[in-house]
């Protein structure tokens, strides 16, 4: 069997309707409180997973449980594979649901816990069984079968869900914190597996996390939600790194931002005069960076002027083509180690830049250094 060209591929994805289709989406629960969705619109395409962060109560859950149709919208449509089923009930949508509590049936065997969609259905109990041991076996979970699920433990019984939900063979996976109450090393575990189940099965999956880390990690597009508002749907480098807004910045755990002015291309701020990547609109910004993208290293002083005066280099917008990356010069005002990194915050000029020492680089709080600002790390958001 001859390939589809990726050309081919990318074109037929394109024509396919999008497995999840939100139009207009609102919920309500009283007259008294706050909308908890205002009209939310979302297209996740086939095959695709995506991350839904933001903080609590933004709106994350209600999405999926409107998706699965555990709750009812109070306006707006949802589509799955270009079908209306906003008035359908859970069972017709052909969706599976995992949740963070993994809803086992205490009195059925593992096996029987994945087996159980296809004996609903009516497959006889011996074919249920085969799909079964195959769902089992994509999460490693083969040599369990016989157990009950209290024997397991917590990432034992997701991996077990996350099969139930596959046996059912849904056209959408939508994973509510399944992972959230796991420790970091079974947490990556988890991950690795949903990547082993993409490659195997390519189902579309959405999800909710409040864990930047596991967003990243697991999706490839990510959905910032914030007071039931949808401040932007992208992939997960423009989310981090091209916020659409200096909410979506904060959200996402940036800690660089700073008000100003653009004028032919060079930002202007208490950080000083900071050119720009690319074409920019002149007028009022604010500049952010990821401080993951910024390093600090030890400075020696080439002249007391240069000690005294923390400076800008490189400030005109065609330099950074030609030069690379921007150099500011400040002073330690704060050293903290975060796991293997160390978090470094600088005084330049008038304003505490975040960043990170560079590897074999230690800081002490008073130390002069040079702050490198790669060209491709900055981005202006509008100034609200």
């Amino acid at each position: 069997m001859t390939p589809t060209p990726p050309v081919a591929a990318s074109i037929a994805a394109e024509a396919a309707p999008s497995a999840i289709t939100l139009t207009g989406v609102t919920k309500t629960y009283s007259a008294t409180s706050p909308a908890a969705l205002h009209g939310v619109n979302l297209d996740i395409l086939p095959g695709t997973s995506t991350a839904i962060v933001g903080p609590s109560g933004s709106g994350k859950s209600t999405i999926l449980r409107i998706i699965a149709g555990l709750e009812d919208a109070n306006g707006g449509q949802v589509r799955l594979a270009g079908r209306d089923v906003t008035a359908l009930l859970p069972e017709d949508r052909g969706i599976a649901m995992v949740f963070q509590n993994p809803l086992l049936f205490p009195h059925l065997t593992v096996l029987d816990n994945v087996a159980f969609a296809d004996r609903a259905a009516g497959v006889n109990r011996r074919e249920a069984r085969e799909r079964a041991r195959e769902h089992l076996e994509l999460v490693h979970m083969t040599e369990f079968g016989g157990r009950s699920p209290h024997s397991l433990s917590g990432g034992q019984q997701q991996r077990v869900a996350v099969a139930r939900a596959l046996a059912a063979k849904p056209s959408v996976l939508l994973l509510d914190e399944p992972f959230s109450a796991l420790d970091p090393g079974l947490k990556d575990d988890m991950h690795a597996m949903i990547a082993e189940i993409r490659a195997a099965l390519n189902p579309t999956i959405l999800f909710v996390t409040h864990d930047r880390d596991e967003a990243s990690a697991m999706a490839e597009r990510i959905v910032v939600l914030d007071n039931g508002e949808l401040l932007q749907h992208d992939t997960v480098d423009h989310v981090f790194h091209r916020p659409a807004s200096l909410a979506v910045a904060r959200l996402l755990g940036g800690k660089n931002a700073f008000a100003g002015t653009i004028e032919n291309g060079v930002h202007r701020s208490a950080l000083g005069d900071v050119a720009l990547h690319g074409d920019v609109a002149s007028g009022p910004a604010t500049l952010v960076f990821r401080h993951e993208a910024v390093t600090s290293t030890l400075r020696q002083p080439a002249s007391g002027a240069d000690a005294a005066a923390p400076a800008t280099r490189h400030a005109d917008a065609a330099a950074c083509q030609r030069f690379g990356p921007r150099e500011l010069l400040g002073i330690v005002t704060s050293s903290v180690q975060r796991g293997p990194r160390r978090e470094v915050i600088v005084r330049v000029a008038d304003a505490d830049v975040h960043t990170e020492a560079a590897p074999g680089h230690p800081l002490a709080l008073g130390d002069l250094v040079t702050v490198s600002l790669p060209c491709e790390a900055l981005w202006a958001v509008p100034q609200r």
